[in-house]
């Protein structure tokens, strides 16, 4: 994977997902022209099983095989957005799931690394990254909990399955002004921006959330 965004065509879903960021997205206050680019750009009926391809551009996660979802895309470009990224990010992601938010990020950021614990998921986000030539997306399979310490420190964190608290190791590996967006919770979840400064960390509450557990070594913490 060694050229940088994808070269994408135009395809018969342009119309819908130019629909779904004015009315699902930009609609709901998300501002940043590089996030309304990555999310009009990236063909998210290409991450989502052939079944469910008509609902690709809905307001809603959708199945992904694996007990997992890709989630909707007013929380994909939310998250984004807060990252606050640009072409020099290097941004870490614990959650490939179908490869999809690694796909937006990737339309913004430098390089982006991406850690799917389900095997088989990981996979096929390899491959449908590959496909569309998302070349700067670097996937790993196996437990992101410890994240990918030989490639850190990062810009940006963004975590797309829940833990019950922030695991250290992905703080560890933040830059200093470093931002992380994270689901924290069980049954209850809050979507946290976390902000490393010299002193530590400050952590700011955006909205209430629902996403799968965050498994692995997380479950015995």
């Amino acid at each position: 994977m060694e050229h940088s965004r994808s070269k994408q065509t135009p395809d018969d879903f342009s119309a819908e997902r130019a629909i779904m960021v004015d009315e699902q997205i930009a609609r709901r206050g998300v501002r940043d022209p590089l996030v309304l680019s990555a999310m009009r750009k990236v063909p998210r009926h290409e991450f989502v099983p052939e079944s469910y391809r008509k609902y690709a551009y809905a307001d809603e996660p959708l199945p992904i095989g694996e007990g997992q979802t890709i989630s909707q895309p007013y929380i994909v470009a939310c998250m984004t957005e807060v990252l606050s990224l640009d072409k020099k990010s290097r941004v870490l992601e614990i959650g490939t799931g179908s490869g999809y938010q690694a796909a937006v990020l990737a339309e913004i950021a430098g390089e982006v690394y991406t850690i799917e614990i389900v095997e088989p998921l990981c996979k096929q986000a390899a491959e449908t990254l590959t496909r569309l030539g998302y070349s700067r997306v670097h996937v790993r399979c196996g437990d992101g909990y410890r994240g990918w310490p030989e490639a850190a420190p990062f810009d940006a964190v963004i975590v797309t399955a829940a833990p019950d608290h922030v695991p250290q190791p992905l703080v560890d590996q933040m830059k200093t002004k470093g931002r992380m967006c994270i689901p924290v919770g069980d049954a209850y979840q809050e979507l946290m921006l976390i902000t490393k400064t010299d002193r530590g960390i400050t952590q700011k509450e955006m909205l209430p959330v629902r996403f799968v557990p965050m498994t692995g070594e997380a479950d015995s913490r």
